[in-house]
């Protein structure tokens, strides 16, 4: 089969999961985010700084990368009990109960702190890069579980007349260098990551899983309730410029909740444009109390 990521190390797969992995020490998750061509690729920067002392393992999650892309349905629930499946895996391999370190990017930050918040003894320090349920001052709290899709979107998306026509047209190399800008904030994209973004969005059934993101089905309607429920040490942090620049909503996380708060000028992933600050500022983090 041909890859659609490629990381340096090792891979291994489970349950229609793929996880790449490298390096020795105290293992380390990184989750990358959702869009229309996801994949463990995008947190390349932060596998091959972490590798150097740590065991680092990086997930394709479920309908994204080299996991499994059938028709099915892609909810918060799918994507949190892929981590909490990860982990398990993590900690066998490494022979280890010690809670787990993780990093996680933009809506992959809900999926990781409702994992920490049902499993607070599997999970260690909690990065959160860009994360989601922030913006404006919408409060979310609704039904435990509960998510904000769109009534009858997802099902007008993926109708056979169009479904894959549409995911064509969002995943055309120009119009993924345009979302990778808007990304960015208008600075230049890192070319690695788009041609990895391209590829990624040819695996047969790419199409799936970033309908049902279209379609609102992966973003939580109780986010901050899940929020609220992290016990881990958390730290997190954002840029300034692109699209994701708005998180007035953090006044919702209280301040007794040990949350730590760094601001990049940048846009929307810091690691890929002051890599040497972040990574600072991640193994400082990384390296702190439990």
């Amino acid at each position: 089969m041909t890859r659609s990521v490629d990381l340096p190390g090792e891979r291994f797969e489970f349950g229609g999961i793929t996880v790449h992995t490298a390096g020795q020490g105290v293992p380390l998750l990184l989750v990358h985010s959702i869009n229309a061509t996801g994949s463990a690729a995008e947190v390349r920067p932060l596998f091959e700084h972490c590798r150097a002392s740590r065991a680092v393992f990086a997930v394709d999650l479920p309908g994204f990368g080299d996991s499994l892309r059938s028709d099915r349905a892609y909810t918060p629930r799918l994507m949190t009990d892929a981590l909490h499946a990860v982990a398990a895996q993590i900690r066998q391999r490494c022979g280890t109960a010690a809670p787990l370190d993780a990093l996680a990017l933009s809506l992959s930050c809900e999926f990781l702190a409702r994992a920490a918040s049902e499993a607070p003894a599997h999970w260690g320090r909690l990065a959160l890069v860009s994360p989601t349920g922030f913006m404006g001052r919408r409060v979310w709290r609704s039904a435990p579980g509960s998510t904000r899709a769109v009534p009858g979107m997802h099902r007008l998306l993926s109708l056979p007349l169009w479904s894959s026509a549409l995911y064509r047209g969002l995943t055309r190399p120009g119009v993924v260098r345009y979302f990778l800008e808007r990304t960015w904030g208008g600075k230049a994209i890192d070319e690695t990551l788009f041609r990895d973004a391209v590829v990624a969005a040819q695996a047969p059934g790419a199409r799936f899983a970033p309908l049902h993101f279209l379609a609102a089905g992966l973003f939580s309607a109780d986010i901050h309730d899940v929020y609220d429920a992290v016990r881990s040490p958390v730290w997190a942090c954002h840029g300034v410029r692109g699209d994701f620049t708005d998180y007035r909503g953090m006044a919702i996380v209280p301040a007794c909740a040990g949350w730590q708060r760094t601001v990049y000028q940048t846009g929307a992933l810091p690691y890929f444009e002051v890599p040497g600050a972040f990574n600072a500022d991640l193994d400082k983090f990384l390296a702190g109390p439990a």
